[in-house]
């Protein structure tokens, strides 16, 4: 059975032309020609930490570009398990296989505070065939998508459970300004890495006992990079 969509709050029709992250996002190629073959409102949605976009097995209607924040891409092993198969971050596009299937193949849900535009489908498909730049762009998200989703295997099931541990570190700290960081559930961590929950929690103290890193809240969720070139170390088996 497919469980119930959690709801999100809708914050009205996007304004793609006025869209903040419009070069890095899947419109970026559109010029107002194109805007004006757009017939079918794009929604400006808002996700709490936890809520669900969509269902694995759930019918398809349209995908998601993410503005602000992280999805958790997820699905379900044969033994109920869950494995998170990629994270989505601000520019990237959350349900491509919409453009060739009828359902969705993986749960996607807010691992923070999320603002995404839900795009329909039919919109997508008329755009598409009347505008290559729009084409290129989809198969370009596509490819990226595909890349992402190996290197995210290569890198965080590979080597030791500290070398793993390591790897999601450095991705988190690349993908966020600064030094400091903010790390996942531990529960979330378990299903991204293939380790068990207390594994995690023992390798993450073991960062912050080496230096690595510095906890700089209770609930272990936000960290402070310390110590870069011992992190890539750690990641390199050292």
């Amino acid at each position: 059975m497919i469980p119930i969509q959690t709801e999100s709050a809708w914050r009205g029709t996007s304004d793609c032309r006025g869209c903040g992250i419009r070069d890095m996002a899947l419109f970026a190629e559109l010029d107002e020609r194109d805007f004006s073959l757009i017939h079918a409102p794009i929604d400006d949605l808002l996700y709490q930490p936890g809520q669900v976009l969509y269902c694995e097995g759930q019918a398809a209607q349209g995908l998601f570009t993410l503005r602000r924040g992280l999805i958790k891409l997820v699905r379900a092993t044969p033994d109920g398990r869950e494995r998170i198969v990629r994270l989505v971050q601000p520019g990237d596009v959350a349900g491509l296989e919409a453009l060739a299937a009828p359902r969705f193949d993986s749960e996607a849900v807010a691992l923070t505070e999320v603002a995404v535009c839900r795009i329909p489908l039919e919109v997508l498909h008329s755009l598409a065939a009347q505008s290559p730049r729009l084409h290129g762009r989809l198969m370009a998200k596509w490819q990226g998508a595909l890349k992402a989703a190996d290197d995210w295997l290569a890198e965080l099931n590979f080597g030791s459970a500290r070398q793993r541990v390591a790897h999601l570190v450095a991705k988190m700290a690349q993908s966020q300004d600064g030094t400091e960081l903010q790390l996942f559930r531990r529960e979330d961590m378990g299903a991204m890495l293939d380790l068990k929950l207390e594994t995690v929690s023992r390798e993450v103290s073991a960062l912050v006992r080496d230096g690595v890193l510095a906890s700089l809240d209770r609930q272990g969720r936000a960290y402070r990079l310390l110590d870069a070139a011992r992190l890539q170390a750690v990641c390199q088996g050292g």
